[in-house]
């Protein structure tokens, strides 16, 4: 019998009292390598122990294998269990029986027509799903298919307490990305490599990971096929062994080049977004981004991908593509809401601001001083025309640029700095009324 850890169990738990409430498709949100196979592997086994029957759906087809295995290893009875990628259950959903439960592996693609087909053929099962980034693409809630977030300890708590390691987050720039067009929710592919397929930034990537993880093993995230293929002679070039895989690099292959990775004998492992969601890949210490994205889900996961705890392990993430600048950094508290067109908040509903020091390019929360060289911010002062240019009110001869809302005293002041923070109009006087300003 294999024993889960106090929160995993917490989790399940959860979803259980979910169900007695009356929910019927509750979300279980849970930090990257906080050990979300494990949890639904155990409510798949209860589930059959009990005699019903599971349905388990993944959105890759390389998942299914993996999943089974580790079911098996769990003791699901796997008689009653069917694994399978949702276009083929979508192709054969009037030959599989009626599930008791169905479970939605990496939930976050759960909205897609897909996955909703499935559902409204078995209105009759109780559902759950699993994701570390309860969010659309645009960063709406899952509302349309889920109706209960069960919410799990956070990441920063993940790494307090020994499941993963503790990280450094470096973030040199190598190429200027700006003016960047966006189709389908994500950056132009052809435009980013454009910016960054040049000798000089793939010479630049390399010097980077000698100076910030010489010696480490590295998963690199790509642009493109073309690219990792390209990034991954780069680094053989000048004597870092490294190889590229993709979905379509033949299974056999694919395992001898992750077997050799596991070994130690490959240093680099390059792809495009194969090694993110679920992919199972040795421990490695370093992850390299060379692709810039527009969803925190993607970011997330391949950020963290280094963060598999080690006794002693310090994790280096190398962002080159400023994805920090978007999302902030990967362990950052965020508060979640199903609600499709609200945008997950981060805490205190005030912008968290991150820092990148000029002089080592350490990437933390906002302070005075650079933890890692010690390196001092100087104190800008701002002129009038830069006051302007930021959109900030200049009252009675107050600046009103506050960094929390705390510091406001007024009403005016609150209006001033939730029109600087793009606040919905009526923030200011629900704060002014709670605080008895007004």
């Amino acid at each position: 019998m294999h024993e889960l850890r106090p929160y995993q169990t917490d989790l399940i738990n959860g979803v259980r009292q979910a169900y007695i409430e009356g929910y019927r498709a509750p979300c279980v949100v849970l930090g990257c390598g906080g050990g979300k196979s494990v949890i639904v592997a155990e409510m798949a086994r209860q589930t059959t122990a009990r005699g019903n029957r599971v349905l388990f759906l993944v959105h890759r087809q390389e998942l299914c294998e993996q999943i089974r295995s580790t079911f098996r290893w769990w003791g699901v009875n796997m008689d009653l269990c069917r694994i399978g990628m949702v276009q083929t259950i979508c192709r054969r959903i009037n030959k599989i029986h009626p599930p008791a439960l169905i479970i939605t592996d990496e939930n976050h693609h759960s909205l897609a027509r897909s996955y909703k087909k499935i559902y409204e053929a078995f209105p009759d099962a109780r559902r759950v799903g699993v994701t570390a980034t309860p969010v659309r693409l645009n960063g709406g809630g899952l509302g349309d298919v889920n109706d209960k977030l069960v919410i799990g300890v956070s990441t920063k708590w993940l790494i307090e307490n020994g499941y993963l390691a503790p990280y450094e987050y470096y973030a040199p720039t190598v190429a200027d990305l700006t003016g960047l067009h966006v189709q389908r929710g994500e950056y132009v592919t052809e435009e980013v490599m454009k910016k960054l397929n040049k000798s000089a930034i793939y010479g630049d990537v390399i010097n980077y990971y000698r100076q910030l993880s010489d010696g480490k093993q590295a998963i690199c995230y790509c642009a493109s096929i073309e690219h990792s293929k390209t990034m991954a002679e780069q680094f053989n070039a000048v004597g870092i062994t490294a190889a590229h895989i993709d979905g379509e690099t033949p299974k056999q292959e694919r395992s001898e080049i992750v077997d050799k990775f596991r070994s130690g004998e490959i240093m680099i492992l390059c792809n495009v977004d194969l090694i993110s969601e679920g992919f199972d890949v040795p421990d490695c210490n370093t992850a390299i981004l060379l692709r810039p994205t527009k969803s925190l889900t993607l970011y997330i996961q391949q950020s963290m991908r280094c963060m598999r705890y080690k006794p002693g392990k310090k994790a280096i993430i190398i962002d080159h593509v400023g994805n920090y600048a978007r999302f902030g950094l990967p362990d950052m508290d965020r508060e979640w809401d199903l609600t499709p067109k609200a945008p997950g908040k981060k805490k205190d509903e005030s912008e968290i601001k991150i820092r990148q020091c000029p002089h080592c390019f350490f990437t933390h929360e906002y302070a005075p001083a650079c933890p890692k060289c010690g390196y001092v911010y100087p104190i800008k002062e701002r002129t009038l025309e830069e006051i302007k240019a930021a959109h900030l009110e200049k009252i009675q001869g107050i600046v009103l640029d506050y960094t929390t809302p705390n510091e406001c005293g007024t009403l005016t002041e609150l209006q001033a700095y939730a029109k600087n923070h793009g606040y919905r109009p009526g923030w200011a006087y629900y704060q002014a009324k709670r605080r008895g300003i007004i």
